[in-house]
């Protein structure tokens, strides 16, 4: 302050008299930092945000004038039999790809974290890159490669069955109403695992050892240990990773897209995947506006109250 004080006086000796004084300039924080990403959330998020919403209001093929139906097209949603289907699909890719995945990298990490690192850090880092992998790897590359692995014909999977002797367990994984949603699955808790494992090894680095030291012991075992110490220690990367795989899980399109296009039969049919279809399959660009909404505003929700939830944890 004293500084700052003395800086002044120098400037005002060396004004000339009768010049006007500066006004002091302002520390401006960082709101001039938040500009760029405001401008790039506004043009990319919000405006096409705001004209799904409107479009949705609407019945139109993509070309000519819309024609205003108002809620007709949430109407016509609701009462499709395709669209709640889709969600119970849906469902069932959550627990693929947010709650098995969040439940067996817990248990991935803190196995590596507890046995496999105090021995070889240098295993632990390879094993975390090996479970990490498929989510580097593009989409594609990992649909087309698990396409050929459970082709009916040439698969890997159905000729593995019968080199052991099971041949009567081969099935057209992925062409088969009874197994194509049970292997979709499948492959997305493969790609998904990676993330909570790495979220979860990252989150036990700050717990404190001597509560592993104290309950062992009390004489916990490694699952009280696991449950009693580890879970609420960790308890804010659960919910990140449970809110984040579930919001990939209900914007699941790509995998589907490449591995099933929502068949067969729709049993793997999904509601971007569906939005979709409408979209650009059935030029039905109003009802599919409608579904991206719904979905929009479910992720919202979603979102809240797990926010809500972690907040009131905390409090």
């Amino acid at each position: 302050m004293a500084e700052k004080t003395l800086d002044g006086a120098l400037r005002d000796s060396h004004r000339p008299e009768g010049a006007p004084r500066r006004a002091p300039r302002r520390d401006r924080g960082y709101l001039p930092y938040l500009v760029p990403g405001v401008l790039l959330f506004v043009a990319v998020i919000a405006v096409p945000l705001v004209m799904n919403v409107g479009i949705s209001f609407t019945r139109w093929q993509g070309v000519g004038e819309p024609d205003v139906v108002g809620f007709d097209q949430y109407q016509k949603l609701f009462a499709d039999e395709t669209f709640w289907l889709s969600f119970r699909n849906n469902a069932a890719l959550i627990l693929a790809m947010a709650v098995i995945p969040t439940f067996l990298g817990l248990l991935l990490a803190t196995a590596l974290f507890d046995v496999v690192s105090k021995r070889n850090p240098r295993t632990t880092t390879a094993l975390r890159a090996a479970f990490y992998l498929p989510q580097v790897l593009p989409t594609v590359v990992a649909g087309v490669v698990w396409g050929w692995i459970l082709h009916p014909a040439f698969g890997a999977a159905n000729a593995l069955l019968r080199a052991v002797g099971l041949e009567s367990w081969t099935q057209n994984w992925l062409g088969d109403e009874k197994t194509a949603l049970l292997s979709v699955m499948a492959v997305l808790v493969w790609i998904q695992i990676g993330f909570p494992l790495v979220i979860f090894m990252a989150g036990l680095q700050r717990v404190d050892p001597q509560l592993y030291e104290a309950a062992a012991l009390d004489g916990a075992s490694w699952w009280q240990r696991l449950w009693a110490v580890t879970v609420p220690q960790i308890r804010p990367e659960i919910y990140v990773v449970l809110l984040t795989c579930t919001i990939a899980s209900l914007k699941s399109f790509d995998k589907i897209f490449v591995l099933t296009r929502g068949g067969p039969g729709g049993s793997t049919l999904t509601p971007s995947y569906f939005s979709f279809q409408n979209f650009f399959e059935k030029a039905n660009v109003g009802y599919g506006a409608a579904i991206a909404t719904v979905l929009a505003a479910i992720i919202v929700g979603l979102s809240f109250l797990f926010l809500r939830a972690q907040n009131r944890e905390g409090s």
